[in-house]
């Protein structure tokens, strides 16, 4: 990609449409990316010099931290759990979210006295990085990739540790909220050497960027 180019790392889906709507509103668009049968992977506004490219959020902070994109938008869990060598620039606050330890109400005891107990997630970094330097619990971290809430239910764990909306998931399946580990929001990100050689034209993104994110938050959008 082109040297002259500022090139942005989305997360497919809801997040990507968001931090969109943002960009228009100060000026940075990408009419290729408006058409939902368009199967391209990068889009470009070669008048203003911007590109895109959506991949799965897991992968934002690593393309950010290598160079392949300046600026991404992810989540914090996402962040947390790659730790990628990144500028973490500008809360967005959209995507809010709580990181939680959940499970069946009678696990707060075992909680509260520090046993040994089996935690399922999605997210051993933030997991294991929670219990042994916060809580200085002893745990054995298993990793799901689906309904970590079939943890507890089916025996395999004790408790979960996954993001929490709304909750009503948790209800509806016997389990409840039992301690919160961290909020969550979208954040932008920015490559380390990109924010030295392109230092300009990402402080305006920024720049531009806060003012809108203060906007939204002073009309109750956010």
């Amino acid at each position: 990609m082109k040297e002259d180019y500022i090139t942005f790392a989305l997360a497919k889906g809801r997040l990507a449409r968001t931090t969109m709507g943002f960009l228009r509103q100060i000026g940075i668009t990408c009419a290729e990316m408006e058409d939902p049968d368009t199967r391209k992977l990068v889009f470009t506004n070669d008048d203003l010099g911007v590109r895109f490219f959506l991949s799965k959020p897991s992968d934002v902070p690593t393309f950010v931290e290598y160079g392949a994109a300046d600026l991404g938008v992810a989540g914090k869990d996402t962040l947390m759990e790659e730790g990628r060598r990144l500028y973490e620039v500008l809360d967005l606050g959209v995507g809010k979210c709580r990181m939680c330890v959940c499970g069946p109400a009678a696990a707060a005891e075992r909680l509260q006295h520090h046993e040994m107990i089996r935690v399922a997630t999605k997210y051993p970094v933030i997991a294991k990085d929670y219990f042994r330097n916060k809580k200085h619990q002893t745990v054995e971290i298993i990793k799901l990739n689906g309904s970590v809430e079939l943890g507890p239910i089916v025996g395999l764990s004790d408790v979960i540790v996954d993001i929490v909306e709304t909750g009503s998931t948790l209800r509806e399946n016997g389990l409840v909220v039992l301690e919160e580990v961290c909020d969550i929001s979208a954040k932008l990100v920015v490559n380390q050497v990109s924010m030295k050689m392109k230092q300009e034209r990402i402080s305006a993104i920024i720049e531009d960027l806060k003012r809108v994110v203060c906007e939204e938050k002073n009309q109750g959008n956010l």
